[in-house]
């Protein structure tokens, strides 16, 4: 009778235990548009953000991971930014952990696909670089993709991919 409990009671705290686990799913427009900025803010600069390539996943505790390209054209920007990324909860691309917060990226080709440097929003400081690379599959080329990591725990810049995690 004892052990019956005993396991009831271990099933009832599995089953808690596992309900806590955030659940992330693809971020509607709507939500994208809530919570990007229309001009984001790159060092001293407020950069427009193009927002119809808007790319995010959101969580069932209302965070959001998105990204957005940036229009860099006539900002010290361009060349060394392409993407503006918020982070309301923790990731991890390849070796680099970014708390929450806004970051910039931009990526150089090399070899074996593209290397993506990541740097924060506010001061341009460098937060690291993580390779991308191509796809093995045919797949959709998408300008930025954060996709849901109940697909593909990755995020698409063209035709390559970097995997990230959520729980670093």
């Amino acid at each position: 009778m004892r052990w019956m409990i005993l396991a009831a009671l271990l099933c009832t705290f599995t089953g808690l235990q596992a309900q806590t686990k955030p659940v992330w799913r693809a971020a509607t427009p709507s939500e994208l548009e809530a919570v990007l900025p229309s001009r984001a803010v790159v060092q001293k600069e407020r950069i427009e953000t193009e927002m119809r390539t808007a790319t995010g996943i959101r969580d069932d505790q209302d965070h959001i991971i998105a990204a957005v390209v940036l229009i860099t054209a006539g900002y010290a920007a361009e060349g060394k930014y392409s993407h503006y990324l918020l982070a309301q909860s923790a990731i991890r691309l390849g070796d680099v952990t970014l708390a929450p917060g806004a970051y910039v990226l931009g990526w150089t080709r090399n070899a074996d696909g593209l290397l993506v440097h990541l740097f924060s929003a506010d001061t341009g400081a460098d937060r690291g670089s993580v390779p991308a690379h191509p796809s093995k599959q045919p797949v959709r080329v998408e300008p930025f993709r954060i996709w849901p990591p109940g697909d593909r725990k990755v995020i698409q810049i063209g035709r390559f991919f970097v995997p990230y995690s959520l729980d670093p």
